[in-house]
């Protein structure tokens, strides 16, 4: 096992990966911006680097000095996290060539499932089933209006090279698919800096379900059932559950058993998951995450499994000592993202928090990096706090949410906690009804 892992993140995330160290006797180092130095991650790491300003290209997304943070404090593996380096090909290959390890997938892995359009074609060969589309990326306004008259309108023109929601427009029509597509190329080059688009069958009112899939290095893999991620704001999560109250128990049986069928033949290691478009008993691959999901923790609610321990183990080589028939799920859980952001208009509002009192009690967990006198920096997401809550049936959990973000105390700064106590009490999220949609052409226009 390691002896000391260099966290290369920040925030929430790079505090719940100290615990799990913490938890295993692992040491951790934690690496930060100048913006960070007061950081809970950084006061609590046994060691702490400074890695540069805070613009995130001089500092968290600065290769050669995170591998300097590492080798001077004599770390033996870097762990991601979420964001940043967690997916960039380049950084893998780098770090395993200085004889660290890289809690994660191989870059041969990350690099294939990083490219939307290599990833899409990589299932299909597998048989999972993906939304019609183009097979590669499309070069020119007339090769997308052949495209759109073969898929049919309306159509989804897709950045190649990210996600988020960056480089995504809708073509409902010949008429603005011009302009849809311009768009789309325009916004992939700044956000990736790669334009090329793809194109793909628009739905309707699709659910976003994820499976989450383990692989060690021996072989085995499991699945630990799904996650419905459809409360969405501009294609940007804002509250997870699990399970999803849209499945039945034969389908989620089903594309469990077919995402680990898939991640086998890839001779995948370590997390990933796999996100799929659901409409009308279907399934559609849309991509994979190759790291640690920030939903995480409603799987690891249901399940027991501590999900960043079972990612230490896996880069360790060990085994992953469950098979499929012993993973159990009980309850459910829904996490809502918490903010600093005004709650009506989407505003960014970082700043210094003078109250600060996090809810408890039976099934209720917070992660975040949060404290009283603590000041958000203005350099980075807006996600502040992972409420997570656990209930032994969907009822009691939305109960529980609710009381839960009554107590919930930030002061000092806007956050999203009045919007995620609205949409708890709202009739179609209370019935589990609702898709991805909904929050932006039902909910916040009604």
């Amino acid at each position: 096992m390691f002896k000391k892992i260099l966290i290369a993140n920040r925030g929430d995330v790079a505090l719940r990966i100290h615990r799990a160290c913490r938890e295993m006797g692992i040491k951790t180092v934690a690496v930060h911006s100048t913006a960070d130095e007061d950081a809970m991650h950084v006061r609590l790491a046994d060691e702490s680097v400074c890695i540069g300003p805070p613009p995130a290209r001089d500092s968290y997304l600065n290769i050669p000095a995170i591998l300097s943070a590492a080798a001077i404090t004599h770390a033996d593996a870097i762990h991601p996290g979420v964001g940043f380096l967690s997916e960039n090909a380049a950084f893998a290959e780098i770090v395993e060539a200085h004889g660290i390890t890289f809690i994660g997938p191989s870059p041969a892995h990350i690099q294939s499932m990083g490219d939307k359009i290599t990833a899409k074609r990589t299932m299909i060969e597998l048989g999972i089933p993906c939304v019609p589309g183009s097979e590669g990326p499309v070069e020119g306004v007339a090769a997308a209006r052949e495209e759109a008259d073969r898929i049919g309108y309306p159509v989804l023109i897709k950045a190649a090279a990210g996600g988020g929601g960056r480089g995504m427009k809708v073509a409902e029509t010949a008429e603005n698919l011009e302009e849809a597509y311009t768009m789309a190329r325009r916004e992939s080059a700044a956000a990736f800096g790669n334009d090329a688009v793809y194109m793909e069958r628009y739905l309707g009112r699709p659910r976003h379900i994820e499976i989450q899939i383990a692989a060690d290095s021996h072989g085995n893999v499991i699945h630990l059932g799904e996650r419905d991620c459809s409360i969405q704001r501009r294609h940007q999560k804002v509250i997870e559950e699990a399970p999803s109250p849209a499945l039945t128990q034969a389908e989620r049986e089903a594309i469990g058993a077919r995402a680990v069928a898939a991640v086998q033949q890839m001779g995948y290691r370590s997390l990933g998951t796999l996100e799929f478009l659901y409409e009308n008993g279907e399934f559609f691959f849309i991509e994979m995450n190759t790291r640690l999901q920030v939903e995480h923790p409603i799987t690891e609610a249901i399940t027991g499994i501590d999900l960043v321990r079972l990612q230490i183990e896996i880069a360790a080589g060990r085994a992953l000592g469950i098979e499929q028939k012993d993973v159990t799920f009980n309850g459910h859980a829904i996490e809502c993202r918490i903010t600093a952001e005004d709650p009506r208009t989407f505003q960014p509002r970082p700043g210094k928090i003078d109250d600060y009192h996090q809810p408890g009690g039976l099934g209720v967990r917070v992660d975040s990096a949060l404290y009283a006198g603590y000041s958000v920096p203005p350099h980075y997401d807006s996600l502040v706090a992972k409420l997570v809550v656990h209930g032994t049936t969907r009822e009691e959990c939305l109960m529980r949410v609710e009381r839960a973000l009554g107590e919930y105390v930030i002061g000092g700064i806007p956050t999203t906690i009045p919007l995620h106590a609205a949409l708890i009490q709202a009739p179609a999220f209370r019935s589990g009804d609702y898709h991805i949609r909904w929050l932006e052409t039902e909910f916040l226009t009604s």
